[in-house]
């Protein structure tokens, strides 16, 4: 059976694993990612689990190519990369290096849209044929799979929607601009609005479990989270006519509790359409292997 060196590239880990064309995972492998310093020496740690993966892959699999899901920003569909949470990558060719470590086809996109796929293909999309797939994690991204397909745009960033504007007189996003929803939900925002609020240093894992104890502002950031991607998802509905919002990441996978129900309230209070209210919202079912069988995905099943 043909497979795929599967790979995922995070602000916090490095995935590999061998994914089958029946969406099996096996030999999975990790490694923290060393964000900063060398980038030479980040692609090292890379090639090390990914070697590791091939070499423990089934017997009865053949692998084909390699496909990889990144952070963005990256100039698609070439694979040069400039992760936002990776410093030590800018302008890194990763298509090329993996292609010449490796000597296979390499599809390289979005880690976002890989998700979105993934879900689309064997999770929580598996009955949709028009759906957003959204990684709340150290950023906020996502992925649009619409009549079956998974949507590039012009640029490779269809799906985009950590930029989608909920709050113009909002806090300050990296791109420049006021009020993005990832200025306000991502791991990373949340913490740094902590921070900015108390003067504490914490971790969004650390301002859950203050929001859990009924630290207020905590509480408070997790509810502005919340109604941000509400409105995000709001918004894409109505020009997308979707029927399925698929949310994974580590915030939806440890804090559902803090911002499943307000998601849900400032989404049905913004979606007044009839067919924007059909949409439904639900957790990605892949969990942490999301992104992996969604880069799979891209080079097993081309549906693009």
């Amino acid at each position: 059976m043909d497979a795929a060196l599967a790979i995922d590239i995070g602000g916090t880990k490095l995935a590999a694993a061998i994914v089958s064309a029946a969406g099996d995972v096996h030999a999975e492998q990790r490694a923290p990612t060393a964000a900063e310093g060398d980038g030479e020496r980040l692609f090292a740690d890379l090639e090390r689990i990914a070697r590791a993966a091939l070499d423990a892959a089934p017997p009865d699999l053949t692998v084909t190519g390699i496909g990889a899901g990144c952070g963005g920003p990256m100039e698609w569909p070439d694979g040069i990369v400039s992760p936002l949470y990776i410093p030590a990558w800018r302008g890194f060719p990763l298509r090329d290096r993996l292609d010449r470590a490796f000597g296979m086809r390499t599809v390289v996109d979005n880690d976002a849209k890989a998700m979105a796929f993934g879900e689309w293909w064997l999770g929580a999309g598996r009955a949709s044929r028009n759906m957003i797939g959204i990684v709340i994690s150290t950023g906020l991204g996502g992925g649009l799979v619409v009549d079956g397909r998974l949507l590039d745009g012009g640029h490779g960033h269809a799906g985009h929607i950590g930029h989608v504007n909920v709050d113009p007189d909002g806090p300050l996003c990296r791109c420049g601009t006021r009020g993005c929803a990832g200025a306000i939900a991502a791991g990373t925002s949340i913490a740094l609005r902590f921070r900015e609020r108390t003067g504490r240093d914490a971790s969004a894992a650390d301002v859950a479990h203050l929001a859990r104890s009924g630290d207020a502002v905590a509480r408070e950031l997790f509810a502005d989270a919340a109604r941000a991607v509400g409105r995000a998802i709001a918004s894409v509905t109505a020009v997308c006519d979707l029927e399925l919002a698929a949310i994974g990441g580590s915030i939806a996978l440890h804090a559902w509790d803090l911002i499943g129900d307000e998601l849900e309230r400032e989404l049905r209070a913004r979606a007044r359409l009839p067919f924007e209210r059909a949409l439904r919202v639900t957790q990605a079912t892949l969990g942490q292997r999301a992104g992996l069988v969604g880069a799979g995905a891209l080079l097993l099943r081309p549906a693009r």
